[in-house]
């Protein structure tokens, strides 16, 4: 039996962006979330068949986001929560990118907005003038 390779962790990111770019399978996602559940289970509320569930499962079990188990007869399906953690940590750094960029950006407008305004009229030099 020959073991499938371990993805490199930008190609691993593609698959689960991918996965989860299909409505049904976010929906699966967030019900696997209240705990395990079998293809049958997970395929009531669609009006589809179970074979296209099951494919559906198919696809998040290849990205990383689904495991199936055996218990007896029951084959439930098992959220794994840390291909979250790689997600998290993706989206966290280009959110700490994007917070960088919008502070030096408030930086620069508030020292064009201190340039902008005029200086403070002084009592003397208008009396002054005025003589």
């Amino acid at each position: 039996m020959t073991s499938v390779p371990e993805p490199e962790p930008d190609e691993r990111l593609s698959l689960v962006f991918s996965a989860l770019a299909d409505p049904t399978r976010r929906d699966i996602v967030a019900r696997l979330t209240a705990g395990d559940a079998t293809v049958n289970e997970l395929a009531e509320p669609y009006d589809v068949s179970v074979q296209a569930v099951s494919k559906h499962i198919r696809v998040l079990e290849d990205a990383g986001l689904v495991s199936r188990s055996r218990d007896a007869q029951r084959r439930p399906c098992h959220l794994e929560a840390e291909v979250f953690d790689l997600m998290t940590k993706w989206i966290e750094r280009y959110r700490r990118a994007a917070e960088d960029r919008y502070r030096r950006l408030d930086a620069v407008l508030e020292r064009m907005d201190a340039q902008d305004v005029p200086p403070a009229a002084n009592p003397r030099t208008t009396k002054e003038e005025a003589s």
